[in-house]
């Protein structure tokens, strides 16, 4: 080093270098540049969701045709490439698909080692385990749009969903402490239903509005019950969320077991079509509106 300080041209050299460093720095020259968001490819539907907020469309994702069952919203385009299951997609697909980037949801579907093989990957909690999933989609999202050069999208998404819940939130006023239970059909004895440390749990808190599960949940906010428990539910509106299942759900309701609920007899019972549970902010704001139309005031 002394030899080379010593040198007339290397001399200049280092002090030029060092001269620029900071306008290199100002100008994004020492970050890593961000990845071509064309070709970017969603291996789970939140990962999806994040994209879809940032403006920009998947080149491919995993399970398309069950996303619109139990997504439904924002539609798709024809265009975006199925690579296969969530869990299992098609690696050798993937692989000729030469994407920039894989984003996926951590702990779901194949390691972190088996993409990095294929392409630069990014993972996405739904649950932190805070049991606050819609204040994690909000930090994914930030994440997101900075890996892909977009933190204004970002930001500009974030700020149009504070305003949303803010414009909404006087339509569920007048409820008071009547509670509202959110459940979806899983098989002909069995129920899914939300509750704590789930994404509509926070979004209902945000709007004022009471949940009518007070029972156990999981990680990811919801619990299996047998129908059988449903009829402890009382004085509550009940939403009912569909996934193409109406042959399954006639069967149920024409049950002497379903006709005796109290929200059935009370005509207190909605079916409403999917919103996705382990969304993010689309998910948050999709269900706001679903729940509004069900159970809120007019506008």
């Amino acid at each position: 080093m002394p030899e080379l300080l010593n040198s007339p041209v290397s001399r200049r050299q280092l002090l030029t270098a060092l001269a620029l460093s900071p306008l290199l720095l100002k100008a994004g020259f020492a970050q890593a540049a961000p990845v071509d968001a064309s070709r970017v490819v969603a291996l789970e539907w939140l990962p999806v969701e994040l994209l879809l907020a940032l403006g920009v469309t998947p080149m491919a994702m995993a399970d398309k045709l069950n996303y619109h069952a139990w997504v439904g919203e924002p539609k798709l385009p024809d265009g975006v490439i199925d690579v296969g299951l969530r869990t299992e997609p098609n690696l050798e697909l993937l692989t000729q698909l030469k994407p920039s980037l894989i984003i996926y949801s951590a702990g779901y579907g194949p390691s972190p080692d088996k993409m990095a093989r294929i392409a630069p990957g990014m993972g996405f909690n739904f649950n932190d385990g805070s049991g606050k999933p819609l204040s994690v989609a909000r930090k994914s999202l930030a994440e997101l749009g900075v890996k892909l050069g977009r933190p204004q999208a970002a930001a500009e998404h974030l700020a149009k969903f504070d305003r949303f819940i803010a414009d909404m939130k006087p339509r569920f006023a007048a409820r008071g402490d009547t509670p509202v239970l959110l459940m979806t059909l899983l098989d002909p004895r069995h129920a899914l239903v939300v509750g704590e440390n789930s994404l509509f749990q926070e979004v209902m808190d945000l709007l004022g509005v009471k949940n009518a599960w007070h029972g156990e949940t999981n990680f990811w906010g919801t619990a299996v019950v047998g129908l059988e428990r449903l009829a402890a539910i009382k004085d509550a509106d009940v939403i009912c969320f569909d996934h193409n299942n109406d042959a399954e759900m006639e069967k149920v309701m024409a049950t002497p077991l379903w006709k005796a609920m109290p929200f059935v007899r009370q005509q207190r019972f909605q079916r409403v079509p999917a919103v996705w549970l382990y969304g993010a902010t689309i998910s948050a704001m999709n269900f706001t509106t679903m729940l509004a139309k069900a159970v809120g005031s007019e506008a």
